[in-house]
Order: C-alpha cells, then structure tokens, then sequence
C-alpha cells in the first residue's frame, strides 16, 4: 500500500512551499537524470503525462522510438533539505513508460521489479537489502574542480584531528536524516580520506532508491564543505578501494527465510541454496556490480576486497559473510559489490543468482574459513576456490555466458551494457599509460 496519495504530495508541496520537482530516475549505468519541473506542472507529472527524449538516455532507446514517459513513485517524494534563492525542491523517483502505457524493458528500475516479481511468485514476500557504501573525500582547487589531495590521514575508525573529514560526514548524516534515511553508523575508513556511512536495511527497491538519493547527498554536502566526494572503486593506488556491501535476506511474512535454529549455523535449507546460487553466479554477475574498468584495481589481494570465490562465517577473506547475528537479522554480505555500480541492476542479478540456487537446490561447498590472501595457488584450487574476474573484459566474457543472468538484465539492458562496456574496454585497452612512460620511455 502506498505512502502518500496524489492528494498527499500535493498539500505537501504547498505547505513545504516547494517551487521546483526534480523527476529522477537513472541511465543503464547508473547515473541520475532529472527533468526538473515548476510547481505548475506537478498535476500533470503526477498523472505520468510527463514525457521526455529517451534517444538522448544511456542504454536506452534509439532516435526512431525517443518519446517515453516518467511515472513518479509516490512513495520517493522528499523535499531536500537544500533549496536556492528561488524556493525548495523536491524529488520524486520515476519509472520508465513507453507510449502506449507498457514499462520500459530497458529500465533498471523495472527490471528490479521484475526479478522482485519472480521472489514473489516462489512465496517471498520481501527482499531485504542492507547496503554499506564506501566513498572518498578529496580537496577542490580555486576553480572547483577536485585534485588528488585528500582531505584528511586518517584510518580505521579515526576521529579528529586525524578525522577532518569529521564535520563533513556528520553534516551528511544529519541532511539523510533529515529526508527519512535510518543511519546505523558512519565511521572512517581503512584508507585515508575514506569513509563509510550504513543506513539501515529496506525492501530492494527502496535500498536502491536510497543509494542513489545517499550518493547525491555526498556528493552535494562534500561540495559545501570544499570537497569532492567520489564513488570511483579505486581512486588512488596502494590502498584500499571503496566498496559496497550488500547484506540480504528473504522473508516469508513476518519471518526471516534464511534462519533455522534447529541448524548448527542457523541457517535454513533456503539460505544455503541461495548462497550456492550467489556463489556459482558471483563470475557472471561481477560485470554488473563492479561495472568500470577500474573496478578491478580494486578486486586484488591485499586490500581487504573480496577476489575469491568462497564463503565463511568466520573471516572477511572470501566473497561471502556470514554476519553472526541470527533469527530476524540473519542474512547473507556479498562483498564484492563497489558503489559505482546500478543498484537497480545489482540487486536484480544477485537476487536472480540467489533465486535459481533456491529453484534448483544447489548445495555451497565448505566453509573457507581460513585468511585465503595467504594461500597459494595449488592450495587455493584443491579447495576448489576461483577468482573473480580480473579483468572488465573478462566479466563480460563470464556475463555473456550466464544464461541465468543474461535473462536477469532482459534482451534490451544486456545487448547495450555490453555494448557500452566493451567500447570502455577498448578505449582503455588502446590508450596509452603515464605508468607505460615511465616504465618504457628511457628503458627502450
């Protein structure tokens, strides 16, 4: 049932005294786009009459077939705690139509609801997604733009003077609350000028709305105080890169799915097909959740980031976690994940990936419960561990293969993602290095 009626929103943009709507939704890749509306036109936004050029959207549709419409998601009305000299402005996050009413196949958002449909129909009546974004703060120059000076030195759970970024991440935690964020915790990162902020666990479609509304947040405090926030996996070389966990369950109702207590681990026959989906997906799906070219500086040993394929309850080393809290909390942490990813599409390939371990009873192996970083190659393959991909290139070969998550993305979404990334590829691979110069230039 939804939160506010269209009656709602309009007697809160009046008593808000809101000016301007922002009707947001993303590109195939993730990044937000808004048509930005006066208060004039809201009725008529409200009725999904609101159309706009999709030719010009990333992953979307080609020129022959641009017009497309925006339906607002009530229920992701929020007024920003920020406005201009104009008045406020307000939010609302919308999903895709074609003209004749039918949703948009390409639109992350709905593909989200249609693997969430599928859990659905196998009697899940909700999937519960708890995401710990990571990103870093570095200083702006004269003109505004970010150089590479981090804000602070500081590490693991530092605080100021260490902790300058301090102020910064308070101000953010105290702008999300104020737009109805639960936040669990913010803290400093391992890295220098790195930080975390964990808000609490909603529903799928919610968590992804609130990644995408968390990183503008960041990105607009950070600015306010000089700083650049970015969610690039890895922005500096010899520390550790930003990820985003994702911890999920299934429930039934009112009871978590994956929790057994009759089992020695209290996890349920359902938790462990799921993780044996999550695990024998985790090679096809890393083209998604960790999208860039530079999402696979971060996926090497010694950095604390996940490039084993393994589980445990016991240590961080492998791609899966098995937290210890149990009964309504019990869940399954995916690692891997970095926040330069669609959320949308993220969630849908895992949940996918969990779902077809469920249908099909598949069994994980055994807990690897040992620091797998320091063992060797030989020991690595008679426990039978893989490496996640090394390459984006070699996460697109693994994606193209899956059927499984191929069918998670629709015909539409996967032929542009691959479009799209094997050209970043090839640009990538064509380039020229200030690394290579280095190495080469006097040397030959």
């Amino acid at each position: 049932m939804s939160k506010f009626t269209r009656e709602d929103i309009m007697r809160m943009a009046k008593e808000e005294d809101v000016r301007y709507i922002r009707l947001q939704f993303t590109d195939l890749m993730g990044i937000i786009k808004n048509v930005e509306i006066p208060l004039s036109q809201l009725p008529k936004a409200l009725d999904g009459k609101m159309m706009f050029d999709g030719s010009s959207i990333e992953g979307f549709v080609r020129i022959e077939e641009s017009d497309m419409y925006l339906v607002p998601d009530l229920d992701t009305w929020v007024v920003f705690p920020w406005g201009n000299e104009f008045g406020k402005i307000a939010r609302l996050i919308c999903d895709i139509h074609m003209p004749d009413g039918s949703p948009f196949e390409g639109d992350p958002r709905y593909i989200l609801k249609r693997a969430l449909k599928e859990a659905e129909e196998m009697g899940f009546t909700a999937f519960n997604v708890g995401p710990e974004p990571e990103f870093f703060l570095f200083k702006l120059d004269a003109k505004g733009e970010p150089t590479l000076d981090l804000n602070d030195q500081g590490g693991y759970f530092d605080f100021a003077p260490l902790d300058s970024g301090e102020n910064c991440r308070r101000d953010i935690v105290l702008t999300l609350e104020k737009m109805g964020f639960e936040v669990e915790a913010s803290h400093h990162e391992v890295a220098p000028g790195q930080h975390e902020i964990d808000f609490k666990y909603a529903n799928a479609l919610q968590a992804a709305d609130q990644i995408l509304t968390f990183k503008l947040v960041v990105k607009t405090i950070a600015q306010k105080h000089g700083l650049h926030a970015t969610f690039m996996p890895k922005p500096l070389y010899g520390v550790a890169g930003s990820g985003m966990h994702a911890n999920q369950s299934l429930f039934r109702g009112k009871e978590n799915a994956f929790y057994d207590e009759s089992d020695v681990m209290g996890l349920s026959q359902t938790a462990k097909h799921y993780l044996a989906g999550i695990l024998q997906h985790a090679r096809s799906f890393t083209a998604i959740t960790n999208p860039l070219v530079n999402s696979y500086k971060r996926l090497v040993p010694g950095y604390e980031a996940p490039c084993y394929v393994a589980w445990s309850a016991k240590n961080r080393s492998p791609l899966i976690r098995i937290p210890a809290s149990r009964g309504l909390s019990t869940r399954i942490e995916v690692r891997s994940p970095d926040p330069a990813t669609n959320p949308y599409l993220a969630l849908a390939v895992m949940l996918k990936a969990g779902l077809d371990g469920i249908k099909n009873k598949l069994t994980p192996p055994a807990a690897i419960d040992r620091n797998i970083y320091v063992m060797t190659e030989q020991d690595r393959e008679a426990n039978g561990i893989e490496n996640l991909p090394a390459t984006l290139k070699e996460a697109i070969e693994c994606l193209k293969a899956d059927p499984v998550i191929c069918e998670a993305l629709g015909e539409h979404a996967l032929v542009h993602f691959i479009e799209a990334k094997e050209i970043e590829w090839d640009m990538f691979r064509t380039r020229v290095h200030d690394w290579e110069r280095e190495q080469y230039m006097t040397a030959y």
